[in-house]
């Protein structure tokens, strides 16, 4: 019989399904009043977002929140993964793509770069092992694709990766379909990737705390580049529990708010 799997037809959109620092809002053990909020708003899951393609949907990163993400959103099916960086809070949900395998009939295309997949090789090393596995589904079906800063195609649309500096040590991508971009995990935009974010109608952007981090913008650090980067729309991502959701959007200027997780946004 063949499988079904349950799905809401969203082509044409974007999802936020996580919008949390690496630790989540709420943080394990606090108290403050982010933390307890009642405001569905003020509850992150970790970073990811999903593209509905004209060929189907694109997942940018596997974090932790995964399949919960997967379900809440009520998203049957993944085609296809783009990866940020390496991180654990990006990748360590990837062992929920293992029924993708069966709703596809083939192996779930993964697109990085070489480090990251080096970590999903070490880290998920038993999905990679020459040893017979005792049944099928019981490790994910993966195949991996190299990509740079090149633009690449996939599921019937062009993908701009841009290059982001995550503090001193790291660098990730972003990635711009269309007229929006996804610029996770950054404290500086490169020269050579400020023309990428030209002529945005939206654009998604780090903003984790108040004050200025190691790795991330802090919130007056990203309002300044969204005023640089003068798209239509910014929304603040990879937020922790510094920033109330309403109170916060409502000090930003205009055409600037926190975004939340379940956001959905029209792809232009």
């Amino acid at each position: 019989m063949a499988r079904k799997y349950q799905t809401v037809d969203f082509s044409g959109k974007l999802i936020l399904l996580g919008t949390g620092t690496s630790v989540g809002v709420p943080a394990i053990g606090c108290g403050c009043d982010v933390c307890t909020s009642p405001d569905p708003r003020n509850y992150r899951t970790r970073c990811s977002v999903i593209f509905g393609l004209p060929e189907g949907n694109l997942l940018i990163d596997t974090p932790p929140d995964l399949r919960q993400q997967l379900l809440r959103e009520k998203i049957g099916i993944v085609h296809a993964v783009a990866y940020t960086h390496e991180h654990a809070d990006h990748i360590f949900g990837l062992d929920d793509l293992r029924l993708f395998q069966f709703y596809l009939n083939h192996s779930v295309p993964l697109y990085c770069e070489e480090l990251v997949e080096q970590r999903i090789r070490h880290s998920f090393d038993y999905a990679f092992t020459k040893t017979e596995h005792t049944h099928v589904g019981a490790t994910p079906a993966l195949t991996f694709h190299r990509i740079t800063t090149e633009p690449f195609q996939v599921l019937g649309s062009r993908v701009q990766p841009i290059r982001l500096q995550h503090g001193p040590r790291f660098v990730t991508l972003g990635f711009r379909i269309g007229n929006i971009a996804y610029c996770t995990d950054t404290n500086e935009i490169p020269t050579e990737s400020w023309p990428l974010l030209e002529g945005l109608d939206v654009l998604i952007l780090d903003a984790l705390r108040h004050k200025p981090h190691a790795t991330h913008f802090g919130l007056q650090e990203a309002v300044d580049v969204a005023r640089r980067v003068g798209a239509r729309q910014t929304y603040f991502t990879h937020v922790s529990h510094d920033l109330e959701y309403l109170a916060t959007s409502e000090s930003l200027p205009d055409g600037m708010e926190l975004a939340y997780d379940g956001l959905q946004l029209p792809l232009s």
